[in-house]
């Protein structure tokens, strides 16, 4: 049943990001549906200022910027009875006091699925033309390439290894659908059958890195991920590889990963690393054979919207009585991000 009584909210982030999140439109969804004070913004959970408004609210919006929700953020916020992330993973957001304590908690993640997947299918289809070395080519001598050069370029019937059906992953897998790839997938909590029906022949790890020309990274970052490709894994990789992560640097061994691709045996496009960002001296910002962005592959600009879109309507079904369609359970952060 629809709450007697619109729902007190207040923002907890990083103000920056506000309006970005929650253009006019949006904002206008939120108010209809909640008491908040779209000025109050709040970053330290002890600011006197706030101090009123949080003691009042059952519901924080939460965005980059916003301090750990720990027993603190309880005694600040007594009435607290659920957390709308306008972001990714809640992880390191939200600490045992507020797991323990019952308070319900949903993420934004899924919109922030879309950009990444949309982002690494575009790296999938420019490695596969070659795009990223020809272009350097290109800058160098002024001239097209022979067919000799190209004989082994091209996206027909290239295999794609996508490791991990994660929200992103399995968008990936979505997109991928009307090329003419052969796709793999690796992941130890997807069967046979459920693989299949992603589009996409199940394989171990090892095998999918010995059999693909591209390999991208979609794993959560948890301990049985840390360093999953190793210098041992990297090695299985074909001569000629393509590594895209899009994932989390720490999947990697980035000192194994960076000795292969100074030989130019592999090449690689990486919008995450560990550490982030690399060390000025790193030899991957100048190699040839690496495409090297600053952590863009997910929402960026107005592509924030969507992630506020997401919690409007969150918080549309709480102020109606339903349930939430995107929440985040504390047993789950064992295998997701």
């Amino acid at each position: 049943m629809p709450s007697a009584q619109p729902p007190r909210a207040v923002f907890a982030m990083d103000p920056v990001h506000l309006p970005l999140l929650f253009p006019p439109p949006l904002m206008d969804r939120l108010r209809q549906v909640a008491e908040i004070d779209t000025a109050l913004v709040v970053r330290d959970l002890t600011d006197p200022a706030a101090a009123p408004a949080l003691a009042r609210a059952e519901v924080l919006i939460t965005g980059w910027g916003c301090p750990r929700l720990d027993a603190s953020a309880l005694a600040a916020a007594p009435e607290l009875r659920t957390v709308l992330h306008a972001a990714g993973s809640v992880r390191s957001l939200i600490g045992d006091a507020l797991w323990d304590g019952g308070i319900t908690v949903s993420s934004a993640v899924t919109g922030n699925a879309l950009p990444v997947a949309e982002y690494t299918l575009a790296m999938i289809l420019l490695a596969g033309k070659d795009a990223l070395a020809h272009r350097e080519r290109f800058r160098d001598t002024h001239t097209f390439p022979t067919p000799t050069e190209t004989s082994a370029t091209g996206n027909l019937g290239r295999r794609v290894g996508v490791i991990g059906a994660s929200r992103v992953g399995r968008r990936l897998l979505e997109l991928l659908r009307p090329f003419d790839f052969a796709v793999s997938l690796y992941d130890p909590y997807v069967d046979a059958a459920e693989a299949t029906a992603l589009g996409a022949e199940p394989l171990p790890l090892e095998d999918l890195l010995r059999s693909s020309d591209i390999v991208s990274l979609h794993a959560p970052d948890i301990p049985e991920t840390h360093r999953m490709l190793d210098r041992k894994r990297l090695a299985l990789i074909r001569d000629g590889g393509v590594l895209v992560n899009t994932s989390r640097g720490a999947l990697v061994d980035t000192r194994a990963l960076t000795d292969e691709l100074v030989t130019g045996r592999l090449s690689a496009v990486l919008d995450v690393t560990d550490p982030e960002p690399l060390p000025a001296g790193s030899p991957l910002y100048t190699l040839p054979n690496v495409f090297l962005t600053p952590h863009i592959a997910g929402s960026l600009g107005n592509e924030l919207a969507r992630l506020g879109r997401v919690v409007a309507e969150e918080l549309e079904r709480m102020a109606a009585g339903l349930p939430l369609a995107h929440e985040v359970r504390h047993a789950d952060l064992a295998r997701v991000a």
